[in-house]
């Protein structure tokens, strides 16, 4: 049963590389501006993934001028992590870490089991489809956690 959007949330991941950043714009593009998004790893030692650039791409999310940050960075900036309602971690390290840094805040951390596509498959092909399922779980945890899009938002993958 989907819950009431909340006013901001954060999605997490190990590297904000992949699964967090395209959680990050799918949000942004099927949510739109009712709730303030963004993303953060436990490190920062990797670019932004061209596969998750390609296969967002594909629903018209641009990804491409992604930057990665790490927790640490995004507290320098002045996201302060008290000023999320809630943080969605996208790996367990990357839940641990929430819940460690979050113990003293009165906030929500829930875990979404996604898959890690990083190094699956051979071809680009067998690439590109473990990438279009880690989306596609993003999107499907979306929906049935925050309800459906507002109507003329298209949120089913395109055939590959």
């Amino acid at each position: 049963m989907a819950a009431e959007l909340p006013s901001s949330v954060l999605f997490c991941c190990d590297h904000n590389a992949i699964r967090s950043p395209m959680a990050e714009g799918l949000m942004k593009k099927f949510y739109g501006q009712a709730a303030y998004v963004q993303s953060a790893g436990v490190r920062n030692d990797l670019e932004i993934d061209g596969f998750a650039i390609a296969v967002c791409q594909e629903l018209g999310i641009e990804l491409s001028r992604h930057r990665s940050r790490s927790f640490e960075e995004m507290q320098e900036w002045g996201d302060d992590l008290s000023g999320f309602d809630l943080i969605v971690a996208l790996s367990p390290a990357s839940q641990r870490q929430a819940l460690e840094l979050t113990r003293y805040y009165s906030l929500e951390v829930e875990y979404w089991p996604i898959l890690d596509p990083a190094g699956i498959g051979r071809s680009r092909e067998d690439r590109l489809a473990a990438y279009r399922q880690a989306r596609d779980q993003i999107i499907a945890r979306m929906r049935q956690r925050f309800g459906p899009p507002p109507e003329g938002v298209e949120v089913e993958s395109p055939s590959p």
